[in-house]
């Protein structure tokens, strides 16, 4: 989940009608990646069973009769965290070389998640830690970001959100940066690539839709049909690939995530619901990039902003052994202890960020952007 680091960039040399003004950061991209967190945050702990009821000691339907219902829809986040991707991938590969690009994509995804696999294997690998741990092969594996088409267990269950991100990533720098980004090939990347998708569906060929993923596509697909809205302002293509994305992601998120009422299952989402929230996604982005949110410029966004990645990183299974020992060791109720779990795992993100991330990130930038002289 990289950060959102959109500008208002400079006039584009094909004639399209760029966005005007000084270079500004979207901060409310920035709010947004966070409330998107949360929500995946609010799913983890309160919407779903699992190790989190081992956590809570009882079922969170039971901690929270209420509200489960609603932290049930908290797993459309990840939709929401795609839909930002797509734009600010888009966004960042504008104008850079491939090399550029890598080293990017690379500086920023790998510290905090090498930070966070080593501090969640070795917090799990305590005697009187009760959840299970990775054997140390795989936890070695997991150092590449490649567990899952590998087949090594996964010491973060958030992994494979990274695994659909690098593909999306992939792709991108082939057909778009590789060859330079511009309006034209990256409305033909969208349209090859929404058909393709579709085709790989139809077709049922795993190596097919392992590439082209064609239940997350659309999310990544909208996201940069909004940045091209964001740069170049109203356009029927644009807004095509943005509506055509939007209808073909909802029936992947309700093919994923309704079913009819069962008492046997943790939750019931409704179709209306999961529908709603992929919409709202979809509008918060398009807000922001027509610049409908230019008056929410606060810098705590930035920092916000900056929090989501580690927070999404480590929040699961370290949420785990601190609801464990803040409900059933020392006491504290469910809604505290949850409140409570949030704010030290956004702590634990604040660390990452300043300790690891800002120090690491420019470091392994610069070895993989330096020109070397033969």
């Amino acid at each position: 989940m990289p950060p959102a680091l959109p500008q208002n960039p400079s006039p584009s040399p094909e004639g399209s009608r760029p966005s005007r003004g000084a270079p500004v950061r979207l901060r409310a991209l920035d709010g947004l990646r966070l409330l998107a967190a949360l929500m995946v945050a609010a799913y983890h702990y309160g919407g779903r069973g699992g190790e989190i009821s081992q956590a809570w000691g009882t079922s969170p339907r039971e901690q929270f009769p209420t509200a489960s219902t609603y932290f049930a829809y908290g797993c459309l986040g990840v939709q929401i965290f795609f839909v930002i991707s797509g734009f600010v991938i888009c966004m960042s590969g504008w104008g850079r070389p491939l090399r550029s690009f890598f080293a990017s994509r690379v500086s920023r995804l790998y510290p905090a998640y090498w930070a966070a696999i080593l501090i969640v294997t070795a917090v799990f690998a305590l005697p009187w830690i009760a959840f299970k741990s990775v054997s140390p092969s795989d936890t070695l594996v997991n150092l590449t970001m490649l567990q899952q088409p590998i087949g090594a267990d996964r010491v973060l269950g958030v992994c494979w959100t990274l695994w659909a991100e690098l593909r999306f990533y992939a792709l991108f720098a082939l057909f778009v940066v590789l060859p330079g980004a511009n309006r034209r090939r990256v409305i033909l990347f969208c349209a090859v690539w929404t058909l393709g998708a579709a085709l790989a569906d139809a077709a049922n060929q795993p190596f097919l839709e392992l590439v082209l993923m064609p239940e997350y596509a659309p999310y990544f697909i909208g996201g940069m049909g909004l940045y091209l809205i964001h740069r170049y302002g109203h356009d029927a293509l644009a807004w095509g690939i943005v509506g055509l994305s939007f209808l073909i992601g909802q029936h992947y998120a309700v093919a994923e995530l309704w079913h009819a009422p069962n008492p046997s299952f943790f939750s019931y989402r409704s179709t209306l619901g999961i529908v709603a929230i992929v919409a709202f996604g979809y509008l918060a982005v398009a807000l922001i990039a027509l610049g409908k949110f230019q008056w929410a410029n606060w810098r705590w966004l930035t920092l916000a902003g900056a929090l989501t990645y580690p927070f999404y990183l480590v929040h699961e299974h370290l949420g785990w052994v601190v609801v464990e020992l803040l409900h059933q060791k020392l006491g504290i109720p469910s809604y505290g202890t949850f409140a409570l779990t949030i704010l030290l795992m956004l702590v634990l993100a604040w660390l990452l960020y300043r300790f690891v991330e800002q120090r690491l990130t420019p470091v392994i930038k610069r070895s993989l952007t330096a020109v070397r002289v033969r």
